[in-house]
């Protein structure tokens, strides 16, 4: 992996140590994986963990939660629903972003290579930090906004065309895949927003029950926090939803130009 895709906090400098498959185990993986603990003032390294498949679930995440119960009790990472939906165990693989809990075993050849998600700094082994992501999802205030009352007793409603509108965008879970996959980001993530708060945003534009729209096209509108996009897309590429952040901010730059025409 070349450098600048490791984490923030990382130059892998220590010395790893390395765990052996179980004695009579036949068929076995090698997970090579990157631990780091900030407050033991040690370099980061690789540990190795040879593990037993016969006796594991099909899934990465399931190798990572046989490895902390059964080997390691110290590696750390996240994760909850186990089901690609909450987007918690979202790592680099081999290189590439994605969810653990949804990449199959059997999908890498030979040892597989886990890393946080890359140029985050990290809180400890394979969580990153995602204050800032999260402070930045904030200003963007993703939820409806309506100056009109609400209807007495009904529900703000919206037809079948405008509902449809919606689709790729209310799927987003939030696993920073893509906004860590994204160069423009690496560089210039202090001030722009990048492809999941991005397609947030749009997702909000885009509801014809939301009637802020002026509103969020002026916070948007800024040289760095939208026009650091250059449709590399690495976003799209790397979503375990399927999803495409890159259309979502072409169209809000299309609405941007749309209005000052």
């Amino acid at each position: 992996m070349a450098e600048f895709l490791l984490p923030k906090a990382s130059r892998i400098k220590g010395r790893g140590k390395e765990h052996p498959a179980p004695t009579g185990a036949k068929r076995t993986k090698r997970f090579k994986i990157y631990r780091y603990d900030p407050d033991s003032g040690q370099n980061p390294r690789y540990d190795s963990y040879t593990i037993d498949l016969d006796k594991c679930g099909p899934m990465v995440l399931d190798a990572l939660i046989k490895i902390k119960n059964e080997v390691d009790p110290t590696l750390t990472f996240r994760r909850s629903c186990r089901e690609g939906i909450c987007g918690s165990c979202s790592m680099n693989l081999d290189g590439r972003n994605t969810l653990a809990c949804t990449a199959a075993i059997e999908d890498y050849k030979g040892e597989v290579r886990i890393t946080p998600l890359p140029h985050l700094d990290v809180v400890k082994d394979l969580v990153p930090d995602l204050t800032h992501q999260y402070a930045q999802l904030a200003s963007i205030e993703p939820w409806l906004k309506a100056k009109t009352p609400d209807p007495s007793g009904k529900e703000r409603l919206q037809s079948p065309e405008d509902r449809a509108k919606l689709d790729g965008l209310y799927e987003c879970i939030l696993c920073f895949c893509c906004t860590t996959s994204c160069p423009s980001y690496w560089w210039n993530g202090d001030r722009f927003l990048g492809p999941a708060i991005l397609l947030q945003a749009y997702r909000w534009l885009a509801d014809s029950r939301d009637e802020y729209t002026g509103e969020r096209l002026d916070q948007l509108e800024d040289p760095f926090r939208l026009y650091r996009c250059h449709t590399i897309m690495n976003c799209a590429n790397v979503c375990p939803k399927g999803l495409n952040p890159a259309k979502a901010i072409a169209e809000t730059k299309k609405l941007v130009a749309e209005r000052a025409a």
